[in-house]
């Protein structure tokens, strides 16, 4: 009996040594593994349209909330930039060189940039920000299963152009009709905008004067004169092209007296009048976020394009003050910030 109870105890004990020695291998081989991928350093590219001097700003707050999870240039990633300098025709060539350097992630900001990483690759993980209608405009195929290689943060773009409007009909008195600035030639995200817009004008019983502008000091000059003489009350923007000249977009409000609400909260910084839109700072967080998710292995296809769940309504009465015009207590009580 008790040479029977050694012999269960002998194999019992070979079990545990042979479940032991598995879960070493097993062990060493994660080990090996995960030292292998924290000692790669992933290649992004970052592809806009733009100057770096006009989104400098922003992507300066996007890589510091990239670093926060952990991913340092120099240590675990590299960082190549292509910018358009503002024409778009050069995108395309752009994109085509990110994907040549076989980079592991692309980031895009806007809809045309976007639209053409789409085209160069379908392997290479997208991640876009700021896209007001990802699925309008066929970057995904829906927002809870985006599939292929591309993901997100969408901006609301259209949604929040109407609101806009409503913000200008209460704070500015009287108001009846509006210069509504924007590029010309076709643009898909574009006219996806002015359709909402148009429709939100009929609703507020605003007439909607259509001025195009392209993003140089000449131009917009031209459109605020344009503006003055159509006996416009106030001015909307549409699109990220006019950013990078958003100071002398400012400059131009105050010399004509025209009040003003922005599709970006730098116009504001730059002592503009009024800005209602997201919260970009927590957008671009959610954008880190992905960056972390799509450089660990996950597949953009499976990560639902997330949209903007905070808002910001920022007034400078100081701008206010500089034109002349007075506004309603209702509307300052609902701003989340009033500059004085």
């Amino acid at each position: 009996m008790i040479t029977g109870i050694r012999q269960r105890i002998a194999g019992h004990n070979k079990k545990l040594r042979l479940v032991a020695y598995t879960f070493c291998i097993g062990f060493f081989a994660v080990c090996s593994s995960a030292g292998a991928q924290a000692g790669k350093i992933f290649r992004i590219g970052v592809l806009d349209a733009r100057t770096a001097a006009s989104i400098g700003v922003r992507l300066q707050v996007f890589w510091q909330e990239v670093r926060k999870l952990g991913w340092i240039e120099g240590k675990n990633i590299s960082i190549e930039y292509r910018f358009a300098e503002e024409k778009t025709d050069r995108l395309p060539e752009l994109a085509a060189e990110l994907v040549h350097l076989k980079v592991d992630l692309i980031v895009v900001t806007g809809t045309i940039a976007a639209l053409t990483a789409k085209r160069a690759t379908t392997t290479v993980p997208i991640l876009f920000t700021g896209s007001t209608d990802p699925v309008g405009v066929g970057l995904v195929t829906s927002l809870a299963r985006p599939e292929a290689n591309v993901t997100g943060v969408s901006g609301l773009g259209a949604e929040l152009n109407t609101k806009r409007l409503e913000v200008l009909k209460d704070a500015v008195p009287k108001l009846a009709r509006v210069g509504l600035i924007r590029t010309p030639g076709n643009n898909t995200a574009q006219d996806l905008q002015l359709k909402e817009l148009r429709a939100a004008a009929l609703v507020l019983k605003l007439n909607l004067e259509e001025i195009d502008a392209q993003p140089n000091s000449k131009s917009l000059q031209g459109a605020f004169q344009s503006a003055k003489q159509k006996l416009v009350n106030a001015i909307i923007l549409i699109g990220p092209v006019y950013f990078a000249e958003r100071k002398r977009i400012v400059e131009l409000a105050v010399e004509y007296r025209l009040p003003a609400i922005y599709p970006q909260k730098e116009f504001v910084d730059e002592d503009g009048l009024m800005y209602y839109g997201i919260d970009s700072t927590d957008l671009l967080r959610r954008a880190a976020v992905y960056v972390d998710k799509l450089l660990k292995g996950a597949k953009p296809g499976d990560l639902p394009v997330q949209q903007a769940t905070k808002f910001e309504f920022i007034i400078n009465l100081k701008a206010a003050k500089q034109i002349g015009l007075t506004i309603p207590n209702r509307v300052l009580e609902r701003a989340n910030k009033v500059i004085k």
